[in-house]
């Protein structure tokens, strides 16, 4: 809905920047809110708040703050920005089951250090996102869901050989089987039913291949899943310590709820996955989506989350490469494979060789549950480990441009590393920022080291 000028403003009266925002109204049932506007690189410099009515009540929420800038995004120079539909927008919050709204948007004094331009972006539009129902197989925890559509089995297919085609979630395994999902890592094209032979592939979005955009590498086999192949879990031991073989210090692989376990509609994503050439680093985030969830609704969290990345930002897919909620479950982000290093969107000038874990919630103010910090801890240690990284280490990555970095500079960011650390921001969290110290001895515990 067009956010439109509100009278009543004091502001307005003076002919100053006028508050804007959405009268009551009452809508179609809905569960998350954002605020977008048309350019992806202009900002929201002002506060924007936001009250509902839940379904089925008379009475109307408080006043909640929509976080107004959101830099776990695509750098705007990427491919995901070029290909025209990219635009700003705030963070996504969750309120949910509603049907009516009000919204008000109030922009920020101007001073001598405000930076030019309009303190509201033109084109802002609030946006209320339906999750959609949780998959059919959801309250029965099938394991294997038969994929429907060639998206469906791309996406599964990508996380072969850790799980069979349909997985709702990747098992846990201990080190000794973990091991062997180093084999995984390659950013091998995954083929779909419908795609044509190998030579007249022209590796472009259209293709029905994973491409790279130019943004990272290709290696490794094409992979094409049997349906009724079966999988190994392996050894779920973990009573082996030390390296790999080849020196390389892994550790046990946790359960992950893939994306046919969340219920997401992959008709939504760009077919083609993209991928970058390793992974040296994980910056850890937080939705800022609030924490008024409960675990029994944290896959219609996600599902609205990736509904507004992808059709109200216009994203390729969902931004983060890993989400992880409040009881500690994980769940599989962009597709393209969880063992593989798949490009995501998440920290502005730093998406290339680094993935992006977020937990759900807000924790600014409030502590991160034990549970989410613990899944934190064995979700970076397992997949660092598969490229050889050590927690407590350092690693060197290549601005692409931001606030804090001029794009081209070699800057040295923690293995474990908070959003904030690459780009000014308050992701994610005074209170989770705090963790991470213990988030890196952890992981390199789990590690063997």
């Amino acid at each position: 809905m067009p956010l439109i000028r509100l009278g009543g403003s004091d502001r307005a009266r003076t002919n100053g920047p006028a508050e804007q925002g959405v009268p009551q109204r009452e809508v179609k049932p809905f569960s998350l809110i954002g605020i977008v506007w048309d350019d992806a690189a202009a900002e929201l410099r002002g506060r924007a708040q936001v009250r509902t009515r839940a379904v089925g009540s008379r009475d109307w929420s408080g006043w909640q703050d929509v976080q107004t800038h959101d830099d776990d995004r695509p750098d705007l120079d990427s491919h995901e920005a070029r290909n025209g539909r990219l635009r700003g927008s705030t963070a996504p919050l969750w309120v949910g089951a509603s049907d009516a709204i009000q919204l008000r948007v109030r922009p920020d004094v101007a001073t001598e250090r405000t930076p030019e331009g309009r303190a509201l972006p033109a084109g802002m539009r609030l946006e209320l996102v339906d999750p959609g129902a949780a998959p059919a197989h959801h309250s029965r925890r099938v394991p294997v869901v038969p994929p429907g559509t060639d998206e469906e089995r791309a996406s599964s297919a990508a996380n072969a050989p850790l799980a069979p085609l349909g997985a709702t979630e990747i098992p846990a395994a201990g080190r000794n089987a973990a091991r062997s999902d180093i084999a995984a890592t390659g950013t091998g094209r995954v083929k779909m039913p419908s795609d044509e032979p190998e030579g007249d592939s022209d590796n472009d979005d259209s293709s029905d291949w994973g491409d790279s955009d130019d943004e990272g590498d290709l290696s490794g086999p094409r992979v094409s899943v049997d349906p009724d192949d079966g999988y190994d879990q392996g050894d779920t031991s973990d009573s082996d310590q030390g390296s790999a073989p080849d020196g390389r210090f892994t550790a046990s692989r946790p359960r992950i709820v893939t994306r046919a376990g969340w219920g997401a509609d992959e008709g939504l994503r760009e077919r083609a996955f993209a991928y970058t050439k390793t992974v040296k680093a994980a910056f850890v985030h937080h939705t800022a989506s609030g924490n008024n969830y409960s675990c029994s609704e944290s896959a219609s969290v996600i599902r609205g989350i990736y509904r507004y990345h992808v059709v109200s930002s216009g994203w390729r897919d969902i931004g983060y490469n890993f989400l992880v909620d409040k009881c500690g479950t994980i769940y599989e982000g962009r597709a393209g494979g969880v063992a593989k290093p798949v490009m995501g969107a998440h920290t502005l000038g730093f998406n290339t060789n680094s993935m992006g874990i977020a937990v759900l919630g807000t924790f600014a103010s409030s502590s991160p549950p034990n549970a989410a910090v613990n899944a934190l801890s064995s979700l970076a240690a397992w997949k660092l480990g598969l490229f050889g990284v050590n927690p407590r280490g350092t690693a060197t990555l290549v601005s692409g441009g931001g606030n804090l970095f001029k794009k081209g500079t070699s800057v040295k960011l923690k293995a474990i590393s908070g959003h904030r650390d690459g780009y000014a921001t308050e992701c994610p969290g005074d209170r989770l920022y705090s963790r991470l110290g213990t988030t890196r001895s952890a992981a390199a515990r789990l590690q063997g080291r």
